[in-house]
């Protein structure tokens, strides 16, 4: 655990915890996107997309469904490029010699996820929806409400490591 303080005259009055202060930073940037990619998903209530409107959308939605892909895609990356990789770092674990599925495995056997397959399969979701070729208009409608569902799991997934992580912050101890 690496901490500084500032000592005057031979009193500390601040101590920082690095880990803490990097975790809440990450936390910080993922609530960011999930709060973005809520708003977009709660902007598609009442949007009735079908595959014949898809082709020709509004200006407003298609502004819409780049808001989402852009924040769903964030998330995930976010949520995986960094926030998984401070919490393992938490453990104690060398994550520079692991691989992502390591770093997940580890926080499945911690309790912090609750399934490895179900982190990769709404990643292959987002991923494809991401990248989906426009052209195929149904393909894309059944990509946009899987990519939907797996936005808002993702949501609730950060939200259970975010209530887990500022427990460990408010009492002041390591993951």
């Amino acid at each position: 655990m690496i901490s500084a303080s500032i000592n005057v005259h031979g009193s500390s009055f601040l101590s920082l915890n690095i880990e803490h202060l990097k975790l809440e930073q990450v936390l910080g940037v993922c609530v960011e996107h999930a709060d973005a990619l809520t708003e977009a998903l709660d902007d598609f209530l009442g949007k009735h997309f079908s595959a014949v409107n898809l082709s020709d959308l509004s200006g407003y939605d298609r502004r819409m469904l780049d808001q989402f892909a852009y924040r769903s895609t964030r998330l995930q990356d976010d949520m995986g490029g960094r926030l998984v990789l401070t919490l393992v770092h938490f453990f104690g674990e060398e994550i520079a010699a692991m691989s992502m599925i390591d770093h997940l495995n580890r926080l499945e056997q911690l309790g912090w996820i609750q399934k490895v397959d179900e982190w990769q399969e709404l990643c292959r979701i987002s991923n494809e929806f991401a990248h989906d070729s426009r052209r195929i208009l149904k393909l894309r409608l059944a990509r946009l409400q899987l990519a939907m569902g797996a936005a808002r799991r993702l949501i609730e997934i950060l939200a259970g490591m975010s209530r887990r992580a500022q427990g460990h912050l408010e009492a002041g101890r390591t993951i």
